[in-house]
């Protein structure tokens, strides 16, 4: 049985599926751990609410199957988004699986542009949600829950995703999500540490290359295609 003050203990060799489990709410961190520490075959290593914290026990862990299990409410600065680019990214041999509630497809292929190997929506029945961890420890693509009918729409919007992500420096992309939340260019220049003319430079350039004349445009391309969200952040 794993501690659950965020940090992880030693392994149950009869255990074969590891699991972190990161959601921003505890009574629900506190649902899936029993349901899965239940399983014979299942153990949660660690949960918490904290994506900085997330990392940091991901980090320790020295197991090659392990199933980081992400609830997308998770928010602030480094939220869900963030957790699941930067632990693919550091940690590429870990599964990374997105969970949240009622979906959409633009929620869910965002979720799999920034690293995550699949999606289950906490609506689906609970032998169907560890079937789905015992699938993507296994490096299947899983998609359980309603936007799995939505596999083409899906697909689409990771293809639109790509392709703005290939036109856009990291920083373009860093100034045109912090600008989705409504803040002018000197307050996104506070905010990133960089000169405003430096920001009013980067939207220009942002602009052109999407194609467009203004910072509403400009957002409302990202957003449709699940790069930004729309408003301040949590």
């Amino acid at each position: 049985m794993a501690q659950r003050d965020g940090t992880a203990t030693s392994r149950d060799p009869r255990r074969s599926l590891s699991v972190i489990v990161v959601d921003a709410l505890p009574v629900v961190r506190a649902g899936l751990t029993m349901l899965i520490d239940d399983r014979p075959d299942m153990e949660v290593l660690a949960e918490t609410g904290n994506a900085d914290e997330a990392l940091e026990i991901v980090g320790r862990l020295r197991r090659s199957r392990v199933v980081v299990l992400v609830g997308l409410g998770l928010g602030g600065q480094h939220d869900a988004y963030w957790l699941m680019r930067t632990v693919r990214e550091r940690f590429p041999a870990h599964v990374i699986l997105g969970c949240g509630g009622n979906a959409d497809a633009t929620t869910v292929s965002r979720a799999l542009f920034m690293g995550a190997d699949g999606f289950v929506d906490k609506n689906i029945d609970p032998v169907e949600f560890l079937q789905s961890l015992r699938r993507a420890a296994d490096r299947e693509m899983v998609l359980a829950g309603p936007a799995s009918g939505s596999v083409g729409q899906i697909a689409e919007g990771l293809e639109r995703r790509r392709e703005i992500d290939v036109r856009l420096t990291e920083r373009e992309r860093q100034v045109l999500s912090v600008a989705a939340e409504g803040l002018t260019a000197r307050e996104i220049a506070n905010r990133l540490g960089i000169r405003e003319r430096t920001i009013t430079t980067h939207l220009a350039r942002i602009y052109g290359k999407l194609g467009v004349g203004s910072r509403l445009a400009a957002i409302r391309i990202a957003a449709r295609a699940g790069l930004v969200s729309v408003g301040p952040a949590d």
